[in-house]
């Protein structure tokens, strides 16, 4: 690097404070570099129906979520951890990097956003293209399970095996660290976004009510459950019977949605047991001492720790505050651009 490109990156470091985010399928959080996690909000938008005006962002679009007029539509931008709407999604990063970084600063932030392992080139372009357009200066791309396993703090530079299980909104990222590399990582397309839609389908088929996106989030959160519990819990749910019409109050047991996650749930430890079986045997050694982090949002499923320390034969813990592992390692990864550099050009194993 020249002098002068040394004092033009030491004159833009002195106006500009850099950005981690993780733009998930279900929330996005902003981290500010000396400052923390200073945004966290659903990635959702409101627009008026039929184009792309922005109408509300974040908490204030997920009010609207299935309560809108005809006129506006609330809408998620990111499908399965990759854009599916550039406009929008662009409109939504603009929103969230002004809010994070204030007007008042003179230079554009440099952005670190983490992204799933195993998204192409082509969505990676288009990650990197709407931060540009939302404002970023340098646009830097941390694999999930990466940024999860330095935001949980695990010894990621070592030559020792390091099992992250990042479960997010649209995508699992299972991935072996070692040295600063991921040896072996395995995407699927199966998170929390699938558990909802779980409980959804399964109180369609059997009570025939219908429920919305927020009801079936709910019903996760308050009695959702992998493994068998202590104490089973029950709740009541309302919906829309769809035999009359009307509306519909039922009384579901965890039990019940214990059944409806059994396949989403199965096809995320399938995941976790494919990861193990590609693990070279030395670094296999070093889990068994080491075990399993779990991070993400579906860190939280009751009960998810000892179904896989039970299929597993690992020990498994889950991350000191599973939510904000992902966009903590982005920051930390600000404070050594020339490893985040490292780590974008290593050569990996996918599937």
């Amino acid at each position: 690097m020249s002098l002068f490109s040394k004092l033009l990156t030491k004159f833009f470091g002195i106006f500009s404070t850099d950005i981690g985010i993780d733009l998930g399928t279900a929330n996005t959080l902003v981290y500010l570099k000396d400052h923390g996690v200073v945004v966290r909000e659903p990635s959702i938008v409101a627009v008026k129906a039929g184009t792309t005006h922005v109408l509300a962002v974040g908490d204030e679009a997920k009010r609207m979520l299935g309560r809108t007029p005809g006129n506006i539509t609330a809408i998620r931008p990111l499908k399965d951890g990759v854009i599916a709407d550039f406009e929008i999604t662009e409109a939504m990063l603009r929103h969230f990097i002004t809010k994070a970084h204030s007007s008042r600063r003179l230079i554009r932030p440099r952005v670190v956003i983490a992204v799933p392992s195993g998204i192409t080139e082509v969505e990676k372009r288009a990650v990197k293209d709407s931060a540009l357009h939302a404002g970023a200066r340098e646009v830097f791309l941390i694999e999930e399970p990466m940024a999860a396993a330095i935001g949980v703090g695990l010894p990621v530079t070592d030559p020792a095996a390091n099992m992250i299980i990042d479960i997010g909104g649209g995508t699992t990222e299972v991935a072996i660290i070692s040295l600063a590399g991921i040896v072996f990582s395995r995407s699927v397309r199966v998170a929390g976004d699938e558990l909802d839609e779980a409980i959804t389908n399964y109180i369609k088929r059997t009570y025939n009510i219908l429920i919305g996106e927020r009801t079936a989030e709910d019903i996760k959160l308050q009695i959702g459950s992998a493994y068998p519990l202590e104490k089973e819990m029950a709740m009541d749910v309302k919906g829309r019977d769809l035999v009359a019409g009307l509306p519909k109050t039922i009384h579901i047991t965890s039990q019940e949605i214990r059944e409806a996650l059994k396949e989403p749930v199965s096809t995320i430890v399938n995941a976790v047991r494919v990861t193990l079986e590609r693990c070279p045997p030395e670094l296999s050694a070093d889990l068994v001492d080491h075990g399993v982090v779990l991070a993400g949002g579906g860190a939280l499923l009751r009960g998810l720790d000892k179904l896989i320390a039970e299929e597993t034969g690992l020990p498994v813990h889950v991350a000191e505050d599973p939510l904000s592992a992902v966009v903590e390692g982005t920051g930390r990864a600000l404070q050594e651009i020339a490893f985040l550099r490292a780590v974008a050009s290593q050569d990996r194993t996918r599937t």
